[in-house]
Protein backbone atom coordinates (compact mmCIF):
# COMPACT_ATOMS: atom_id res chain seq x y z
CA UNK A 1 0.00 0.00 0.00
CA UNK A 2 1.41 3.35 -1.09
CA UNK A 3 2.11 5.97 1.57
CA UNK A 4 -0.03 9.11 1.56
CA UNK A 5 1.96 12.24 2.35
CA UNK A 6 0.20 15.61 2.27
CA UNK A 7 1.73 18.98 3.13
CA UNK A 8 -0.55 21.92 3.90
CA UNK A 9 1.42 25.06 3.10
CA UNK A 10 1.33 28.76 2.19
CA UNK A 11 3.96 29.57 -0.42
CA UNK A 12 5.75 32.58 1.24
CA UNK A 13 6.07 30.81 4.60
CA UNK A 14 9.66 30.01 5.61
CA UNK A 15 8.22 27.40 7.96
CA UNK A 16 6.56 25.54 5.11
CA UNK A 17 9.79 25.73 3.12
CA UNK A 18 11.55 23.78 5.87
CA UNK A 19 9.16 20.87 5.45
CA UNK A 20 9.45 20.91 1.64
CA UNK A 21 13.25 20.92 1.77
CA UNK A 22 13.35 18.04 4.25
CA UNK A 23 10.90 15.95 2.21
CA UNK A 24 12.89 16.55 -0.97
CA UNK A 25 16.20 15.80 0.75
CA UNK A 26 14.73 12.41 1.70
CA UNK A 27 13.25 11.80 -1.76
CA UNK A 28 9.68 11.62 -0.44
CA UNK A 29 6.84 12.20 -2.92
CA UNK A 30 4.18 14.43 -1.41
CA UNK A 31 0.92 16.16 -2.27
CA UNK A 32 1.46 19.91 -1.76
CA UNK A 33 -1.77 21.72 -0.92
CA UNK A 34 -1.76 25.50 -0.87
CA UNK A 35 -3.83 27.11 1.87
CA UNK A 36 -5.75 30.38 1.71
CA UNK A 37 -5.01 31.75 5.18
CA UNK A 38 -7.94 34.16 4.98
CA UNK A 39 -10.25 31.19 4.40
CA UNK A 40 -8.60 28.19 6.01
CA UNK A 41 -9.62 24.77 4.75
CA UNK A 42 -11.58 22.33 6.90
CA UNK A 43 -8.61 19.97 6.60
CA UNK A 44 -6.23 22.54 8.14
CA UNK A 45 -8.64 23.32 10.97
CA UNK A 46 -9.18 19.61 11.58
CA UNK A 47 -5.50 18.61 11.54
CA UNK A 48 -4.16 21.59 13.52
CA UNK A 49 -7.03 22.55 15.83
CA UNK A 50 -4.69 24.08 18.43
CA UNK A 51 -2.83 26.70 16.36
CA UNK A 52 -4.77 26.52 13.08
CA UNK A 53 -1.52 27.31 11.23
CA UNK A 54 0.56 25.87 8.41
CA UNK A 55 2.59 23.85 7.82
CA UNK A 56 0.90 20.58 8.61
CA UNK A 57 2.33 17.26 7.43
CA UNK A 58 -0.27 14.50 7.12
CA UNK A 59 1.30 11.04 6.87
CA UNK A 60 -1.19 8.24 6.23
CA UNK A 61 -3.92 10.33 7.83
CA UNK A 62 -1.90 11.30 10.93
CA UNK A 63 -1.05 15.01 11.26
CA UNK A 64 2.24 16.46 12.47
CA UNK A 65 2.38 20.21 13.28
CA UNK A 66 5.08 22.85 13.85
CA UNK A 67 7.88 23.11 11.30
CA UNK A 68 10.82 21.94 13.42
CA UNK A 69 8.80 19.01 14.76
CA UNK A 70 7.86 18.16 11.17
CA UNK A 71 11.50 18.21 10.02
CA UNK A 72 12.48 15.91 12.90
CA UNK A 73 9.59 13.59 12.09
CA UNK A 74 10.66 13.44 8.43
CA UNK A 75 14.23 12.70 9.49
CA UNK A 76 13.13 9.86 11.76
CA UNK A 77 10.65 8.37 9.27
CA UNK A 78 12.49 8.35 5.94
CA UNK A 79 16.00 7.96 4.57
CA UNK A 80 18.06 6.78 7.56
CA UNK A 81 21.06 6.55 5.24
CA UNK A 82 21.04 10.38 4.85
CA UNK A 83 20.16 11.79 8.30
CA UNK A 84 19.53 15.50 8.83
CA UNK A 85 20.27 15.39 12.56
CA UNK A 86 23.67 14.18 13.83
CA UNK A 87 23.92 10.74 15.42
CA UNK A 88 25.94 12.02 18.38
CA UNK A 89 23.53 13.06 21.21
CA UNK A 90 25.47 16.23 22.07
CA UNK A 91 25.73 17.35 18.47
CA UNK A 92 22.04 16.56 17.98
CA UNK A 93 21.15 18.68 21.02
CA UNK A 94 23.36 21.49 19.71
CA UNK A 95 21.61 21.46 16.34
CA UNK A 96 18.21 21.62 18.04
CA UNK A 97 19.43 24.51 20.19
CA UNK A 98 20.40 26.62 17.18
CA UNK A 99 17.17 25.87 15.32
CA UNK A 100 15.20 26.91 18.41
CA UNK A 101 17.39 30.02 18.70
CA UNK A 102 16.40 31.06 15.16
CA UNK A 103 12.70 30.82 15.86
CA UNK A 104 12.94 32.73 19.13
CA UNK A 105 15.42 35.43 18.16
CA UNK A 106 15.25 36.13 14.40
CA UNK A 107 12.29 38.22 13.25
CA UNK A 108 13.01 39.76 9.85
CA UNK A 109 9.40 40.83 9.42
CA UNK A 110 9.83 43.32 12.28
CA UNK A 111 12.35 45.22 10.16
CA UNK A 112 9.79 45.84 7.41
CA UNK A 113 6.84 46.43 9.74
CA UNK A 114 8.64 48.86 12.07
CA UNK A 115 6.49 52.00 12.54
CA UNK A 116 9.44 54.42 12.81
CA UNK A 117 12.95 54.65 11.43
CA UNK A 118 14.31 54.35 14.97
CA UNK A 119 12.38 51.14 15.53
CA UNK A 120 13.55 49.81 12.15
CA UNK A 121 17.19 50.43 12.96
CA UNK A 122 16.77 48.73 16.33
CA UNK A 123 15.14 45.69 14.67
CA UNK A 124 17.96 45.56 12.12
CA UNK A 125 20.59 45.60 14.83
CA UNK A 126 18.86 42.85 16.84
CA UNK A 127 18.61 40.60 13.79
CA UNK A 128 22.19 41.28 12.71
CA UNK A 129 23.51 40.33 16.15
CA UNK A 130 21.57 37.06 16.04
CA UNK A 131 22.74 36.28 12.50
CA UNK A 132 26.33 37.01 13.51
CA UNK A 133 25.98 34.48 16.33
CA UNK A 134 24.82 31.92 13.76
CA UNK A 135 27.72 32.90 11.51
CA UNK A 136 30.05 32.25 14.43
CA UNK A 137 28.53 28.79 14.86
CA UNK A 138 28.98 28.12 11.13
CA UNK A 139 32.62 29.24 11.19
CA UNK A 140 34.57 27.99 8.20
CA UNK A 141 32.46 24.86 7.72
CA UNK A 142 30.59 24.17 4.48
CA UNK A 143 27.37 23.58 6.43
CA UNK A 144 26.42 23.92 10.08
CA UNK A 145 26.97 20.22 10.65
CA UNK A 146 30.27 20.14 8.78
CA UNK A 147 30.43 18.70 5.25
CA UNK A 148 26.86 17.36 5.37
CA UNK A 149 23.77 19.50 4.73
CA UNK A 150 21.55 18.99 7.75
CA UNK A 151 18.96 20.09 10.27
CA UNK A 152 20.27 23.59 11.06
CA UNK A 153 20.75 24.32 7.36
CA UNK A 154 17.17 23.20 6.59
CA UNK A 155 15.92 25.40 9.43
CA UNK A 156 17.74 28.60 8.43
CA UNK A 157 17.99 28.66 4.62
CA UNK A 158 14.29 29.57 4.01
CA UNK A 159 14.91 33.13 5.24
CA UNK A 160 17.17 33.59 2.20
CA UNK A 161 13.97 34.02 0.16
CA UNK A 162 13.26 37.28 2.04
CA UNK A 163 16.64 38.96 1.75
CA UNK A 164 15.94 40.73 -1.56
CA UNK A 165 12.72 42.16 -0.12
CA UNK A 166 14.49 43.32 3.04
CA UNK A 167 17.26 44.99 1.06
CA UNK A 168 14.77 46.72 -1.25
CA UNK A 169 12.11 47.68 1.29
CA UNK A 170 14.27 48.42 4.32
CA UNK A 171 17.82 48.96 3.00
CA UNK A 172 18.88 45.92 5.00
CA UNK A 173 21.76 44.11 3.26
CA UNK A 174 22.38 41.01 5.33
CA UNK A 175 25.08 39.67 3.01
CA UNK A 176 27.32 42.67 3.61
CA UNK A 177 26.96 42.16 7.35
CA UNK A 178 27.43 38.37 7.28
CA UNK A 179 29.67 37.31 4.35
CA UNK A 180 30.18 33.74 5.60
CA UNK A 181 26.42 33.23 5.77
CA UNK A 182 26.23 34.63 2.24
CA UNK A 183 28.67 31.99 0.97
CA UNK A 184 26.82 29.29 2.92
CA UNK A 185 23.47 30.34 1.41
CA UNK A 186 24.95 30.19 -2.08
CA UNK A 187 26.07 26.60 -1.42
CA UNK A 188 22.63 25.67 -0.09
CA UNK A 189 20.87 27.19 -3.10
CA UNK A 190 22.84 24.85 -5.37
CA UNK A 191 21.00 21.91 -3.82
CA UNK A 192 17.96 20.79 -5.79
CA UNK A 193 15.90 20.35 -2.62
CA UNK A 194 16.46 24.00 -1.67
CA UNK A 195 16.18 25.53 -5.14
CA UNK A 196 12.83 23.78 -5.70
CA UNK A 197 11.45 24.79 -2.29
CA UNK A 198 12.28 28.50 -2.09
CA UNK A 199 10.10 30.89 -4.11
CA UNK A 200 11.34 33.62 -6.45
CA UNK A 201 12.70 36.46 -4.25
CA UNK A 202 10.95 39.04 -6.47
CA UNK A 203 7.63 37.30 -5.88
CA UNK A 204 8.32 37.39 -2.13
CA UNK A 205 9.12 41.11 -2.43
CA UNK A 206 5.75 41.75 -4.12
CA UNK A 207 3.99 39.80 -1.37
CA UNK A 208 5.78 41.64 1.45
CA UNK A 209 5.22 45.03 -0.20
CA UNK A 210 1.48 44.38 -0.55
CA UNK A 211 1.27 43.13 3.03
CA UNK A 212 3.16 46.18 4.36
CA UNK A 213 0.84 48.55 2.50
CA UNK A 214 -2.19 46.70 3.85
CA UNK A 215 -0.90 47.01 7.42
CA UNK A 216 -0.25 50.75 6.92
CA UNK A 217 -3.84 51.27 5.84
CA UNK A 218 -5.30 49.48 8.84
Amino acid sequence: MAEEVILLDFWPSPFGMRAKIALREKGVDFDLREEDLSNKSPLLLQTNPVHKKIPVLIHNGKPVCESLVIVQYIDETWGPESPLLPSDPHERARARFWADFMDKKISLGRVVRAPTEEAREAAKEENIQCLKMLEGELGDKAYFGGERFGYVDVSLIPIHSRFYALETLANFNIWEECPKLAAWAKRCMQRESVAKSLPDPHKVYDYMLARTKKLQVQ
